[in-house]
């Protein structure tokens, strides 16, 4: 992986041995000019975007440039599928999985999440539906020459099933009554923004914009005094379009749909997102759900979650959970967007 050098948004063209002279001419002290800078690079297959609010240091950004990857590597080697010596596939490749495996403090919390998320959603988000992902040729395995039949659909189906797996926090460890493939693919990319969001506050950036892939973490407010803005895609294959605009100054924002990754076998079109109950790419009106929460993780994986369910069953369990939550819905030629009244503080109008 690489990382991309620091550049700033803003450029202050004189020296600092004239801003400095002005200064003291004019009878009054120097302070630095804080001005966004971003740091960029690759992980998980896709890119990231951080910027951070800080005064012109060099060092401290390269810094900042190192800690990050560093962070999200951690994660890759925790969490990755597309890893044969990644935590989570050693788990994976055991074929007995019924005693204790300790794991890692990170993946313990993302399995954990996950678990929650599971229970609360009725089984909508099930990290163990990773043979099924596979089958349908949204794994690391490649696309199938053909659609899944029903009997292999069956046979792979009932291998999953997230209440087969077991956490115990006291231990920090892990086992399946079953033999399990977890995949967490759907929760991943969502904690990786809040580990380098921890990581840049544990530096004392307490201001900072955090993107990867498409999941955003924010705190704080630019140099100007005002929040980031961040774009609700318009869920469209042929260019990149806004929905909508939203501002925030604290939160995660993460987003879900079926428009980006998919294939056509046969004129039909088959989506990423595999419904758990039935094992089968959804198939409903929901053309993209936006979710925003306290944290990355738990964002990334209820807009999964709705984007099982659809927009009925979501807007419903959304209401129910106070969620603040966005929907493009598929209507004739065009959209029709809703969203829980937790979201519209959000809205840019």
């Amino acid at each position: 992986m690489t990382s991309g050098m620091p550049q700033p948004v803003r450029v202050v063209l004189a020296s600092i041995f004239w801003m400095l002279a002005v200064a003291a001419l004019a009878g009054c002290s120097f302070e630095p000019e804080e001005k966004i800078w971003e740091i960029s690079g690759g992980i998980f297959g896709t890119t990231y975007h951080i910027n951070v609010v800080l005064t012109e240091d060099r060092e401290t950004l390269e810094d900042l440039s190192q800690g990050i990857e560093k962070t999200l590597e951690s994660v890759d080697g925790a969490m990755s599928t597309w890893r044969e010596d990644s935590e989570l596939s050693r788990f994976n490749q055991q074929q007995d999985q019924s005693e204790w495996t300790p794991v890692s403090a990170e993946l313990f919390e993302v399995l954990e999440a996950a678990q929650a998320v599971a229970e609360q959603s009725g089984g909508a988000f099930d990290i163990t539906i990773g043979p099924v992902v596979n089958l349908w040729g949204f794994g690391p395995d490649g696309r199938p020459e053909q659609v899944p039949g029903d009997d292999e659909l069956a046979q792979r189906l009932s291998r999953t099933g997230f209440r087969f797996l077991e956490l115990d926090a006291g231990r920090q460890a892990i086992r399946a009554r079953r033999p399990q493939y977890l995949d967490l693919s759907g929760i991943a990319k969502g904690y990786a923004v809040d580990a380098v969001a921890r990581y840049l506050e544990q530096q004392g950036v307490d201001r900072y914009l955090v993107e990867i892939g498409g999941e955003v973490r924010v705190k704080g407010r630019k140099p100007d005094g005002s929040a980031w803005r961040l774009a609700v895609e318009e869920p469209v294959e042929q260019a990149r379009q806004v929905n909508r605009v939203i501002a925030m100054d604290r939160n995660s924002m993460a987003t879900s749909g079926d428009y980006r990754n998919y294939y056509e076998s046969n004129g039909q079109r088959y989506s990423h997102t595999i419904d758990p109950s039935t094992g089968r790419p959804v198939g409903h009106r929901l053309a993209s759900v936006t979710v925003i929460a306290g944290s990355s993780m738990l964002a990334d994986a209820w807009a999964t979650a709705f984007t099982v369910l659809g927009y009925e069953q979501g807007y419903r369990l959304a209401l129910q959970k106070n969620l603040a939550v966005y929907f493009i819905v598929r209507e004739g030629d065009g959209f029709e967007t809703y969203h829980t009244p937790a979201f519209a503080t959000y809205l840019i109008e």
